[in-house]
């Protein structure tokens, strides 16, 4: 998967914005489990950025109400965490 970077972040080093990526994890969770409802993200970390143009790969381990995710790209694991169903 190719994820755009927003423009002007950051201006001479641009990266995908964080929030671009745990947008696309809920999707994914949410395309293998079906709608969710509200959801917690009680553990985010961002270990390496996401350069505009260069592929990333979600890995999603777990079932309802709890999820770890991983985000990889080129040379490793660009964030991990936990996603909560609320519901």
């Amino acid at each position: 998967m190719t994820i755009p970077a927003l423009a002007g972040h950051f201006p001479g080093r641009p990266l995908v914005p964080g929030v671009v990526l745990l947008e696309r994890v809920l999707e994914a969770i949410e395309a293998a489990h079906a709608p969710t409802g509200p959801l917690r993200l009680p553990q985010v970390k961002f270990l390496r950025p996401l350069l505009p143009d260069r592929p990333a790969r979600i890995v999603i381990d777990g079932a309802a109400p709890r999820w770890r995710f991983e985000v990889h790209g080129d040379g490793g694991v660009l964030a991990r965490g936990e996603v909560v169903a609320d519901g």
